[in-house]
């Protein structure tokens, strides 16, 4: 995924919270998204470099998502769903529906290929698609890894249920729960629902964190009547705050973030790697056909971009 973006970023002198960021829209397979990160002003929270916000959107019949074959390095991808219906294949020989409250986690490693569309008997009816997916860096140590593929039913993952709060933690360790989900390093990553004018706190513990609102409209801070944010916008929290979100209406919010990544992370294109030669070296790979084919879809494939 690549082409000129730039979200807009905003200075919040608020208490507990550092950087606005909003996102804008682009298309990605045949529907738009909203990219939040990477940004000019922030490239990270944590080990979290890229952050999607696919949808809403009501695909009618015929009409479908449509990535082919592209390949990964030196990252995780994170597929999340909120409505619809994903259908994922790679290079390791996986085939696998995801559906919503499911979580796909795939770490490329040295390198991975995958495909995403949806499937033919949604595509027939028609049906409306909205979900996240995020890129979580490795480690300089984890880079070359064996690339691996991790599904995550939505029932494996803990829900904590509270007065007008229910959160699915997708990773991490928060709200006395831990998922299972394969991080290799400090990562928090939930999904809370929160009815109007009931509060949750953002989970401590973790260096760098940000609230995402996928929808509804929020107050986040220190005190009553922090920062305010709607669809969109993801605010990024200052470290060590003791942070707590209150819904203005009811509302849909992701909590995102972790430990710093170990030094500066390159990113070009669909290519994440602490070294440019190595980025070279992947984009002249996938040019010359040296990536491993995905089976089951191998008509097509996405190129190399000239910029």
């Amino acid at each position: 995924m690549s082409g000129a973006f730039e979200p807009v970023c905003e200075d919040h002198p608020a208490d507990a919270i550092e950087l606005v960021i909003r996102a804008r829209p682009r298309d990605v397979g045949g529907f738009a998204v909203r990219r939040v990160l990477p940004s000019m002003r922030r490239r990270l929270v944590g080990p979290f470099v890229f952050f999607d916000h696919m949808g809403p959107v009501d695909l009618p019949a015929g009409a479908g998502m449509d990535v082919p074959p592209h390949p990964h390095i030196g990252l995780a991808t994170v597929t999340y769903l909120l409505e619809g219906v994903v259908f994922h294949r790679d290079s390791l020989g996986t085939a696998m529906a995801i559906h919503p409250g499911d979580v796909n986690w795939m770490i490329a490693g040295r390198g991975i290929v995958h495909s995403e569309r949806t499937p033919p008997e949604a595509r027939a009816t028609g049906h409306r698609s909205h979900g996240l997916q995020a890129w979580v860096a490795l480690r300089e140590e984890e880079e070359e890894l064996e690339p691996r593929f991790v599904h995550h039913p939505a029932s494996s993952l803990p829900r904590i249920a509270r007065q007008g709060v229910d959160v699915r933690l997708v990773s991490g360790r928060a709200y006395g729960a831990a998922a299972p989900t394969p991080t290799l390093t400090p990562t928090i990553y939930a999904d809370a629902k929160i009815s109007a004018g009931a509060s949750l706190d953002v989970p401590g513990g973790y260096e760098q964190r940000a609230v995402y609102v996928v929808s509804g409209a929020v107050e986040c801070g220190e005190t009553a009547g922090g920062a305010r944010a709607d669809e969109g916008a993801m605010l990024v929290l200052r470290p060590g705050a003791d942070v707590r979100v209150r819904a203005t209406t009811d509302a849909r919010v992701m909590i995102l973030g972790g430990a710093p990544i170990d030094g500066e992370r390159f990113i070009w294109w669909n290519f994440v790697s602490s070294s440019k030669e190595r980025i070279e070296r992947a984009k002249r790979g996938w040019e010359e056909g040296r990536f491993p084919k995905v089976p089951g879809d191998e008509a097509e494939r996405v190129p190399l971009p000239d910029t």
